[in-house]
């Protein structure tokens, strides 16, 4: 009997074909909805509308945009997949979630008031300390000396992007700049959003839960204090009078609900494929583009010791991805990220 003749390829080259097309898929996914999303912060908090120049000032009505966007798709999903919509959890702990994710979110569209995208994107590195913080309090976890070297690193590398900016003079958002008051709001990011990851990985862990129903309800709940929040300012009509007068900016804002809500997918899709290290790495990579980008897009000038300082950050978080590579792990549940965005990035 003649022999049957083996394959031309090995079998391993179509899993691994197929491996590197999802890692195109996902890479490409977070890149574009992540980027925009960050230009379209900067865009619609930072830049006039209109000829009377004219400055979106409503950062709660994003956050209720967002967030109704997001329950939207994620209800659909739940429907689609013929998975429950009753919530796991209690509702008071889905709301807990959903108040420091609106104060995060709210914290982080004014910060754009008073500093350029650049600072407030490196910044967001620095969310190492107060995750570790917060992880300490609540889940009782315990950090290795690498672990605060490497946040030390980061918190050094922000603390000189922030503290020595370039000339005011090139600077044509200089006079809108308020470094002491923009960072404030920077604190109070880093702080509710470190709750909100550390709180949400509690209620993986103590509950069967599946994402999107976490979603789902806390975005729901957001959506209810936003919408509140808005009425009680004063500022919901306000915020639609605006949108319906300079239909660029509700351009802007139906775009980047809708890039906010896909990056969800993407981040999912990405943890869940590659898991937590590789989504890190991404994540640093993006956020390295989104700072460039919007150095070129809106003509940030940058200051030696900024340049400095960056290099320190992000070379400390991709040293510190490397590292935990090459540490082996033995095999775990996968937490993932802030439903903030985006997220958790979060972010």
């Amino acid at each position: 009997m003649t022999e049957l003749s083996s394959p031309p390829f090995p079998l391993d080259v179509g899993k691994e074909t197929s491996r590197v097309g999802k890692g195109i898929f996902a890479i490409a996914g977070i890149m574009t909805t992540l980027v925009i999303y960050g230009v379209l912060q900067e865009k619609i908090m930072r830049v006039p509308y209109g000829e009377n120049k004219e400055f979106f000032k409503f950062s709660l009505f994003l956050v209720f945009c967002n967030r109704i966007t997001t329950a939207t798709v994620s209800a659909g999903s739940l429907l689609a997949s013929k998975k429950t919509l009753t919530p796991v959890a209690p509702i008071y702990k889905y709301g807990l979630i959903s108040i420091t994710n609106i104060l995060t979110t709210t914290c982080q569209y004014e910060a754009l008031k008073y500093v350029s995208f650049p600072v407030q994107t490196l910044a967001k590195c620095a969310k190492m300390m107060p995750v570790m913080v917060w992880g300490t309090l609540i889940m009782q976890k315990r950090y290795n000396g690498k672990d605060y070297l490497f946040a030390l690193l980061v918190t050094m590398g922000c603390s000189l992007f922030i503290l020595y900016p370039a000339s005011s003079q090139s600077n044509p958002y200089s006079e809108r700049e308020n470094t002491v008051w923009g960072m404030s709001l920077m604190i109070g990011y880093l702080g509710f959003d470190g709750f909100t990851s550390t709180f949400q990985d509690k209620l993986f862990k103590g509950y069967d839960m599946e994402i999107h129903n976490q979603i789902f309800y806390t975005t729901l709940c957001s959506c209810f204090f936003s919408l509140t929040g808005l009425i009680l300012q004063g500022q919901l009509f306000s915020a639609i009078d605006f949108v319906i007068r300079h239909e660029n900016c509700l351009f802007d804002v139906v775009l980047l609900s809708t890039v906010a809500t896909a990056s969800q997918f993407f981040i999912s899709y990405t943890i869940r494929t590659f898991g937590a290290l590789t989504f890190a790495t991404i994540m640093t990579t993006r956020q390295l583009l989104s700072i460039l980008l919007s150095c070129a897009w809106f003509a940030h000038p940058l200051s030696w010791i900024q340049w400095s300082g960056g290099s320190i950050v992000f070379g400390a978080l991709y040293a510190k991805n490397i590292l935990a590579k090459r540490k082996p792990q033995k095999p775990t549940a996968v937490s993932l990220p802030s439903v903030n965005l985006p997220p958790n990035v979060n972010s």
